[in-house]
């Protein structure tokens, strides 16, 4: 097998993997009980915390820990515009499916949801940033695309916005773990991740919150410093601080991510060689180093990926969590993407695993997936 999906998860590291098994079987008391035990249980939850909040350069009371990006998100959204009483959420239509459908959810409670407009290649237009975050509470703005791997201009859009008094939360569940991202500077406000995007366990997320800054729970509890009731998921916090650790060492290695950007493109262009018409979504901009999406106009990318897995190369139609739809990606659409080439665009993407001659294989097994899909609509 394959394996170039790895926006929707990652295998977890082997040290990580041992890491939650020591949660399950050797930390399993509860980490609020005062007692020994409890306590022991407590000081590696803090162990972890600590390294996770050195994969972001932050201090590890603004960690909290969450059930996964969506809850992280959630609250970073709900728990900021409940603390103010500007009633206005600015974000874009290229943002994952957490965010963006949870501003229509608030739209339809009576949030003002302001769009922010798009260049045709997927990024911000900045010049039309300061006259809409203007009276907004908050700016939710995902740093890299989890589809096309587009980056967003994320430290100009927060200047812009902090300087119109707004709050900034900053999506960074595809970017944290695979670039160098530091919030020391306090530039942006909140930011949320996934361990499982790089090589850490399913379940848990992370919310970091510069410091002073209120949030209105939505899960109240002692635990998280009230930030995030319930008892914490123990085995998938220690998972997390090991993935953390293991992630802060790759992504120093600038010249591992410019070999795989390099494989990526390789990759893109010996498919775009191979299928005539394939284009890459998203080119035109600067890309994370792992991803690529690439539309083949008057194919369906449902079948294309079906084929594929039969012949044992794991890719996707967009974010896992909008599989099974035949509808093209909004986040393809709002990107100005042609129909007929949204419904036939698959995204692949590399982990820091990936090696050559895998991809390579897999760019041969698609070319020759589209030529069969080809061949059979004529």
């Amino acid at each position: 097998m394959v394996y170039l999906d790895n926006n929707a998860t990652t295998r977890p590291s082997e040290a990580v993997a041992q890491a939650v098994l020591a949660g399950v079987r050797e930390h399993w008391e509860n980490p609020s009980s005062v007692h020994r035990a409890g306590q022991r249980v407590r000081a590696q939850v803090e162990l972890a915390r600590e390294a996770t909040a050195g994969l972001i350069d932050a201090k590890p009371r603004e960690i909290t820990f969450t059930s996964g990006g969506t809850e992280s998100i959630d609250l970073a959204v709900r728990g900021s515009l409940a603390r103010t009483d500007r009633r206005v959420l600015a974000t874009t239509r290229v943002e994952h499916a957490a965010v963006r459908d949870l501003a229509l959810e608030l739209a339809a409670d009576g949030v003002e949801v302001r769009w922010l407009p798009l260049t045709d290649t997927g990024v911000v237009d900045l010049n039309s940033v300061r006259g809409l975050v203007g009276g907004a509470g908050l700016v939710s703005v995902q740093w890299a695309n989890n589809e096309t791997g587009v980056v967003q201009p994320v430290r100009e859009i927060a200047r812009l916005a902090r300087e119109a008094g707004a709050r900034v939360h900053i999506d960074g569940t595809q970017w944290v773990g695979k670039m160098p991202a530091s919030v020391a500077a306090g530039w942006c406000d909140l930011l949320t991740f996934s361990p499982h995007k790089f090589h850490g366990p399913k379940g848990v997320g992370v919310l970091w919150v510069r410091r002073g800054l209120g949030l209105k729970p939505r899960l109240v509890g002692t635990q998280e410093l009230g930030r995030r009731g319930g008892t914490e998921n123990v085995p998938g916090i220690l998972g997390a601080g090991v993935a953390a650790r293991e992630a802060a060492a790759w992504v120093m290695d600038a010249g591992a991510r410019e070999r795989l950007a390099l494989l990526r493109d390789r990759f893109e262009r010996s498919v775009v060689a191979a299928c005539p018409g394939a284009v890459v979504n998203g080119a035109g901009s600067e890309r994370l180093w792992n991803t690529s999406n690439i539309g083949f106009p008057r194919l369906e990318a449902e079948a294309l990926l079906m084929l594929l897995s039969e012949r044992g190369v794991c890719a996707s139609a967009g974010a896992a969590c909008s599989s099974g739809s035949l509808e093209p990606s909004p986040v393809l659409l709002a990107m100005g993407v042609p129909p007929e080439v949204a419904h036939g665009s698959v995204r692949f993407s590399l982990s820091r695993e990936s090696t050559e001659a895998e991809v390579m294989e897999a760019a041969g097994v698609v070319a020759a997936c589209v030529g069969v899909l080809s061949a059979r609509t004529g």
